[in-house]
């Protein structure tokens, strides 16, 4: 066999391994995708956390809205992008940035009408947006974003 062949032969073969590993790689993580969806995107349907696939909504802490149960860890509260408000229920300790007002991603699945939260992410930085959702907030003049 000429040295170009071999070459040829540990390419194609180099390429199948390595697609194979990313076939597997993505095999193995199927179930633990968790998506982010935006309140507007909840509303309209758009988000596939009914039963027991988990996804991420994420939006800002609407003022006004934290009401703790009497157990003293079910917390109640909505989250808005801005056109549209999700209720979310979550059972546990909240982060210590948590803050009425400020941004929040919340991994849970939907429950009704309800968004019921297995974890909260708050995040670091009240003036910190994602793209995603800066844009809904600026086409709806619902604040500014600094992300360009």
């Amino acid at each position: 066999m000429k040295a170009k062949n071999q070459r040829l032969t540990l390419v194609v073969v180099a390429l199948v391994a390595v697609a194979g590993a990313v076939l597997l790689a993505m095999w193995g993580l199927r179930d633990r995708a968790s998506y982010f969806y935006t309140p507007s995107d909840i509303a309209a349907g758009k988000a596939a956390g009914q039963g027991d696939s988990m996804v991420r909504l994420g939006g800002m802490v609407v003022k006004n809205s934290l009401a703790r149960a009497p157990d003293g860890v079910t917390v109640a509260f909505r989250v808005t992008d801005g056109p549209a408000t999700v209720p979310v229920t979550f059972r546990g300790i909240l982060p210590s940035l948590f803050r009425e007002g400020s941004g929040v991603v919340a991994e849970g699945r939907m429950t009704g009408t309800t968004f019921t939260a297995d974890n909260i992410l708050a995040k670091h930085d009240e003036r910190y947006m994602p793209p995603q959702l800066g844009n809904q907030t600026a086409e709806h003049g619902a604040g500014k974003t600094l992300v360009k």
